[in-house]
């Protein structure tokens, strides 16, 4: 059995009921869920959460919600991992799952393809996790950091005159997705190890939404996308 579990509790702060709050025309919610059921990947695709209404939002949309989520895992601290491996034990009790994948609920630009080609990463390698990253757009090795007194330094001073294309690129987790086998989710508390494997994404399908400004950008790029694809 290959499973798909969404978290979404309804604790939200910055955005209040970001979850389930529409975005380009949908809950946003709604985009992880077709993109989970249109993958093929998956045996079942649940929700995870402490929410009657978002329970309510993602049956409409074709999730399962066959539990709700204890509040000792839905607070402002609990991680991700926690809540994988609390679903996983959940269906232990009548199917095994073998590949589980967390795609988060405010992960509009998710494609279906690319989860299938991080379950095909997954199972073609001998590693822990398959998770979307993407590049960052400027050397992290320039970075600088405002000081209390309005001044500012270096990250890396070594690096002032170092030539941007001699720089290592550096990744980031995109927010999107990640594979595990059951056990990968059960036992290793992190992700980021030299055991995972990254599933590259281009930056103009990533948008962390954390805030209010996150979210206009992302709703203005995902409808940038839209009418480059012709579908508005």
């Amino acid at each position: 059995m290959r499973l798909a579990v969404i978290p979404a509790r309804g604790g939200s702060k910055r955005i209040p009921r970001k979850n389930i709050k529409p975005f380009c025309g949908k809950p946003m919610i709604a985009w992880s869920i077709e993109a989970a059921l249109q993958s093929g990947c998956f045996d079942d695709v649940i929700v995870s959460t402490d929410d009657a209404e978002i329970a309510d939002v993602a049956r409409q949309w074709g999730a399962n919600v066959p539990f709700m989520r204890p509040a000792a895992l839905a607070d402002d601290h609990t991680g991700t991992i926690p809540v994988i491996r609390h679903a996983i034990e959940w269906f232990q009790q009548d199917r095994r799952p073998s590949e589980v994948c967390c795609v988060y609920a405010t992960a509009p630009f998710v494609r279906s393809d690319d989860l299938r080609r991080g379950l095909d990463l997954l199972l073609a390698n001998d590693c822990s996790f398959a998770f979307s990253v993407t590049s960052y757009p400027f050397p992290i090795q320039r970075a600088i950091r405002i000081l209390e007194n309005e001044r500012v330094e270096m990250f890396y001073p070594e690096h002032f005159n170092t030539r941007s294309q001699d720089l290592e690129e550096a990744w980031h987790d995109a927010g999107q997705f990640y594979w595990g086998k059951r056990k990968t989710w059960l036992e290793t508390p992190v992700v980021y190890t030299p055991s995972s494997i990254p599933v590259r994404l281009p930056r103009e399908r990533v948008q962390d939404i954390d805030t209010p400004e996150d979210w206009q950008r992302a709703e203005w790029l995902f409808k940038a996308m839209q009418h480059k694809s012709g579908l508005t």
